[in-house]
């Protein structure tokens, strides 16, 4: 029996849409991230970008767990002597909802070029409107509330 490798040129792309309300953020970023990078598929090769598509709708209405809300931060340094920059969750999310889930399923991803074109197919939005209506996206089955 031989083992089979996939080839970019034999990926075929699904898009999926996901609504985010009242899912717990970790689970749902796993399961995105796993999405992205085509590991539900049989023919999955970790050297090959096999990934399907997600958008994911209602951003803004994710769960957390804990008191994650009050305590958690995010940091970002510019390099700079006193350049570092904490936003505690309560705010980012305020702010640009978004990016809480954008930054949890990247932190999934692997650290390199297939990483970085994975993260593009990322596709989130505020609300329940959004314009990938040619995709033709299915809904993706997440086994968790």
């Amino acid at each position: 029996m031989r083992t089979e490798y996939i080839k970019k040129e034999d990926v075929k792309r699904v898009w999926y849409i996901v609504d985010a309300r009242d899912k717990v953020l970790g689970r749902l970023a796993a399961a995105i991230a796993s999405t992205l990078k085509g590991k539900h598929k049989t023919l999955y090769s970790a050297h090959v970008d096999a990934g399907d598509g997600v958008i994911v709708l209602n951003c803004e209405k994710v769960r957390f767990t804990g008191k994650k809300l009050s305590q958690k931060e995010y940091k970002r340094f510019s390099g700079y002597p006193g350049g570092l920059k904490l936003e505690k969750l309560e705010s980012l999310i305020a702010r640009r909802p978004h990016e809480v889930l954008r930054h949890a399923v990247k932190g999934m991803l692997p650290k390199n070029k297939l990483g970085r074109q994975m993260i593009k197919r990322l596709k989130l939005y505020k609300g329940d409107k959004h314009p990938h209506a040619a995709q033709n996206p299915k809904e993706l089955k997440l086994n968790f509330r």
